[in-house]
């Protein structure tokens, strides 16, 4: 329903005047009919509502929009299947959304589980966890570098001005997913970790492993979760 940009307006006015801290959107650029690729996050294997042909807004269209009629509330990506994406185009477009709505932009990541969609993409599916990783990477170096420079094994430029640049000079970048690796990954390079609905509380323990092992200060992860179920619990 919130594809309809009346009743997307009133729901983050009213979380915003409510006090909610941020509101959260996801990604997926198609769907391909009768995808085989499991979800995860269902004991079916099939996303929620069980249809392919469902409407889903680019989150960072969908997020400009909302931006324009408020003021406080942050805007989150739950999640961007990063992999998917050119990092220093999606490196411009979260910048240029962050400066021009005062720094309200979280920046939630994942590496996806739709091997279908990546070959309508035209993406490679396997490595897709290494080139994340270097993705943040070089998105860090264009939002906090003077002078932006990164070479590695998917991204490589130099000198590379990359304007605007955040409202703080960066973003919050959020790792997203129900798996070790993810948690990992969150705990290794993220400023937060953002589990799946009912996530167990090993994988929160290994993303703050991660962070101590990699030199982090673990109590600095910020950890994202939905609400339960039964809001009671």
């Amino acid at each position: 329903p919130y594809v309809d940009p009346k009743i997307a307006i009133e729901l983050v006015q009213a979380g915003e005047e409510a006090g909610f801290d941020s509101a959260w959107t996801v990604e997926h650029t198609v769907v391909p009919a009768g995808y085989a690729s499991p979800y995860p996050y269902s004991d079916s294997g099939k996303m929620a509502g069980g249809v392919d042909d469902f409407a889903l807004p680019d989150p960072l269209i969908w997020m400009a929009y909302v931006a324009s009629a408020t003021t406080k509330i942050k805007l989150a990506t739950g999640i961007v299947i990063l992999p998917q994406h050119n990092p220093v185009i999606v490196a411009k477009q979260v910048a240029s959304l962050d400066h021009l709505c005062s720094g309200r932009v979280i920046f939630g990541i994942g590496v996806g589980w739709l091997k279908e969609e990546f070959a309508a993409l035209g993406v490679p599916f396997a490595g897709r966890g290494r080139r994340a990783e270097e993705y943040v990477h070089a998105i860090r170096a264009l939002w906090e570098q003077d002078k932006p420079s990164y070479h590695g094994e998917f991204v490589n430029f130099e000198d590379a001005y990359c304007r605007p640049q955040p409202f703080g000079k960066s973003v919050p970048i959020i790792v997203g997913g129900h798996s070790l690796a993810a948690a990992e990954r969150a705990g290794r390079l993220a400023d937060g970790y953002f589990p799946a609905r009912e996530a167990p509380a090993e994988m929160i323990d290994a993303a703050r492993r991660s962070a101590e092992q990699h030199g982090r200060d673990p109590n600095s992860l910020e950890i994202t979760v939905s609400m339960p179920d039964d809001p009671k619990l």
